[in-house]
């Protein structure tokens, strides 16, 4: 029977921007207040600020804190409305079109000053929720600010520039001319800048926790994803700075993002932190899955002198890198291993590699991406650009990059492929090897195809792309034998919690 009192919340049922401008649900906002100390929303000096507001959901569940914790001391409520929309909350949107969504939202009224505003006090049609439309600055056909590209974000007048105001500022003090205590948000997470998608476009949102910075607050919170722990494109500064500073005192991690997002695909997940400028120690770390948390530990964010994602993982890794051996990245190609990666003249765009579909005299088979659909490829030898003596030995391909799927067990890497002798791949792989025989290349294949290597990739693994990098945690064997789980488990003393929890992780 329909329920005729459900009365949903209407911020809970919006429909996305993109996978790259997400809204926050309002209960996934209140889990993130509840990290700050709850006495902030008893002082009525307190101040916050949404730099990347949306849909206005964290200015309206902070309003609606704030409106409890001061009852006492402001208890008229329209006087106490007043006060907390003109001098606590504050926002600054993305969007003319998310301005007034989050003008709705906090004010309940895209016109701050309009008849049906909740807060009486404002003078102008913005309230404390600014929007401002704001350019790129070009140099080198890119934003100085952003990086977006400006053959992709050049536009008219009339169309959005994204060019958000909050990071195309050099002094965004200015931008209210106040001290804020606590700085929040859920920011756009990339740019295309015209030569990729997905985990290949140009992350943006540590600009944003950059910029939050410069602000001085006590508190910053923001939920982005996840892949910053180890990977994303010109993150290693802002990697370096956020695990190496002892004053982020929770993170709390989704490698599912559906978990936060319904929905929203994220590869690699997300996670949303506190910060606390009055902190000094170790990371309180917690791993969701699905609706609880199955995994709390107060850490080192640099164990292992990189973030280790899972807590459990710790003691695992630590056994396996106490026996110093030698790594399985030193088998495995750097990108492009055969130099089949062309693009068309300034552009991005991949120049598709010209094979034959039948075999022809002295041809060197082709592994692409599709073969396995349409049939393996031919090419001549004079085609391949680089590392030609690698034609005729014994490797192994595997793909670059391979998503993992929503929820566990993951897969983690793709299944990989014997390269017999007289084979070339394109970019779409990377080579293992090469090796000296056909079994010894089997027998690395049964090593790759253990949930304990699997596992030893997934730590690093946060984005589909699985480059050379993402193997440095697994040691080489000796591939003159095979190797099986149990095999593995044995030679690194796994105990039967350890195992049990490689098991439940890795397909």
């Amino acid at each position: 029977m329909r329920n005729i009192n459900y009365n949903p919340d209407v911020l809970s049922c919006l429909s996305n921007l993109s996978n790259d401008e997400v809204f926050t649900p309002p209960k996934l906002v209140n889990k993130i207040l509840d990290m700050l100390p709850q006495m902030l929303f008893q002082n009525k000096e307190t101040t916050f600020l949404d730099p990347v507001t949306k849909s206005g959901v964290f200015l309206r569940e902070i309003a609606k804190r704030l409106n409890e914790g001061l009852k006492d001391q402001i208890p008229n409520k329209q006087e106490r409305i007043n006060h907390i929309f003109t001098k606590q909350v504050y926002g600054i949107a993305i969007t003319e079109l998310t301005s007034l969504l989050a003008r709705r939202s906090a004010y309940c009224s895209i016109y701050a000053n309009g008849k049906y505003s909740v807060c009486t006090d404002f003078e102008n049609e913005q309230g404390n929720i600014k929007y401002e439309r704001t350019q790129h600055t070009w140099k080198n056909e890119k934003c100085v600010y952003c990086g977006a590209s400006e053959s992709e974000y050049s536009r008219k007048d009339d169309l959005e520039t994204y060019a958000y105001q909050f990071i195309h500022s050099d002094e965004p003090q200015k931008l209210f001319n106040m001290k804020f205590d606590v700085i929040i948000g859920n920011p756009p997470y990339q740019l295309n800048d015209g030569g990729g998608t997905g985990s290949s476009a140009v992350p943006i949102y540590q600009k944003f926790i950059e910029q939050a910075f410069k602000l001085k607050p006590r508190y910053l919170s923001m939920i982005i994803p996840a892949r910053w722990y180890s990977g994303g494109r010109g993150l290693d500064d802002f990697r370096e700075r956020m695990l190496n500073d002892k004053r982020l005192k929770e993170l709390h991690d989704f490698p599912n993002s559906s978990d936060c997002f319904n929905g929203v695909v994220i590869e690699g997940g997300v996670c949303y932190f506190l910060w606390d400028k009055n902190y000094l120690g170790d990371c309180f770390i917690n791993t969701h899955d699905s609706n609880s948390i199955f995994s709390s530990m107060k850490r080192s964010l640099t164990e292992n002198d990189t973030f280790i994602r899972y807590n459990e993982s710790v003691s695992i890794l630590n056994k396996v890198k106490n026996l110093k051996e030698d790594l399985f990245s030193g088998f495995v190609s750097a990108n492009d291993p055969f130099g089949f990666d062309v693009r068309m003249k300034n552009s991005y765009k991949r120049v598709k590699p010209n094979f034959k579909k039948n075999p022809f005299d002295k041809a060197v088979t082709f592994y692409y991406n599709g073969w396995a659909r349409t049939g393996l490829g031919y090419v001549s030898r004079d085609q391949v650009r680089k590392n030609n003596h690698f034609i005729d030995e014994y490797k192994i391909f595997i793909s670059k990059a391979y998503g993992m799927g929503k929820s566990k067990p993951y897969k983690v890497i793709n299944s990989p492929i014997l390269g017999d002798k007289n084979t070339c791949c394109t970019e779409t792989y990377l080579l293992i090897g090469p090796f000296s025989s056909k079994i010894r290349c089997e027998n690395v294949i049964s090593y790759i195809n253990t949930k304990f290597f699997r596992f030893l990739v997934l730590l690093i693994k946060n984005t589909q792309n699985a480059m050379k990098k993402v193997y440095s945690y697994v040691p080489a064997q000796n591939f003159d034998e095979s190797w099986d789980n149990d095999k593995l488990y044995k030679k690194y003393k796994l105990s039967s919690n350890e195992i049990e929890f490689i098991e439940s992780l890795v397909e």
